[in-house]
């Protein structure tokens, strides 16, 4: 069987993007090499294991667990169950947070909730020169995310903390915290099974993490910092009007590549210029 007749057959089963990640990631070759060489048959062995996956897949297990690796702003990363998996739209966040820095020299950012340390590690690979921090409150992920500094080589200070770690005078504090509604466990899909609740579920609104970090980031900024959080289109708006109400200026939202609400800044008064990065 060529590769051509098992990417056939594998898409049959699955949508044929994953096929082809799941191909590939069996071959362990990158997406474009596979493509080139669709002629060459597919050993037996390899096609034995991309069935295996495929079953596991249909069962709700995430594809980058599979894979054992996910893409995050260029970066690969390793994932490992029981730690939130970066999503695509959480590049928007990073974004954001870049362009905010960009006329700051040496800034000083935190990332809260940091999971597999992706977005500190993608802020420090843009910009080197910022001293990065992350927190978290689960020690299985601040494994992992240390794992991820040491394979890409990169230097950030990781906290076993809650929120803002007690850290001052933070030009950026930045978290993708959990923000889903208490009510979206009924109809969650079957892949949020393999990732923590604590950090995707937060209350009745979604906020219950969201709200304190608000009020816990505004005492750890320095004056013209600011906070930028991604929060659910459903609940960014509500934490928004309650930001110029705990301090903060130049409040505003952005949104993600579909249209949706869903990134939130707010900056402390001070003397530092700052822009929004919305």
């Amino acid at each position: 069987m060529t590769r051509a007749e098992a990417l056939k057959k594998l898409s049959a089963r699955l949508p044929a993007h994953e096929a082809r990640a799941l191909l590939a990631g069996v071959l362990k070759e990158a997406p474009a090499l596979f493509f080139a060489r669709l002629r060459e048959p597919l050993p037996e062995a390899a096609w034995e294991e991309a069935l295996r996956l495929a079953e596991r897949r249909a069962r709700g297990e995430p594809l980058q667990l599979l894979l054992g690796f996910t893409e995050f702003f260029g970066l690969a990363l390793r994932p490992a169950p029981g730690v939130l998996i970066p999503r695509p739209e959480t590049e928007g966040l990073v974004e954001r947070a870049l362009h905010f820095l960009a006329p700051r020299p040496a800034p000083r950012v935190l990332d809260v909730g940091t999971g597999s340390g992706a977005i500190a590690l993608a802020v420090k690979t843009r910009r080197p020169d910022a001293r990065v921090f992350a927190s978290d409150i689960s020690a299985a992920a601040l494994e992992l995310a240390r794992a991820n500094a040491r394979q890409l080589g990169l230097e950030v200070t990781f906290i076993y903390a809650p929120l803002t770690a007690g850290l001052t005078g933070l030009d950026l504090v930045v978290a993708n915290p959990p923000y889903l509604p208490e009510n979206d466990r009924e109809t969650a899909p079957p892949e949020l099974g393999f990732e923590p609740e604590t950090a995707l579920f937060a209350g009745e609104e979604g906020l219950d993490v969201a709200r304190p970090l608000a009020k816990e980031a505004l005492r750890a900024l320095r004056p013209g910092g600011g906070l930028l959080l991604e929060l659910d289109p459903r609940n960014v708006f509500l934490l928004a009007a309650e930001l110029p109400g705990l301090g903060y200026r130049d409040v505003g939202v952005g949104f993600d590549l579909s249209g949706r609400a869903r990134y939130l800044f707010g900056r402390r008064p001070g003397t530092a210029s700052a822009e929004a990065a919305g």
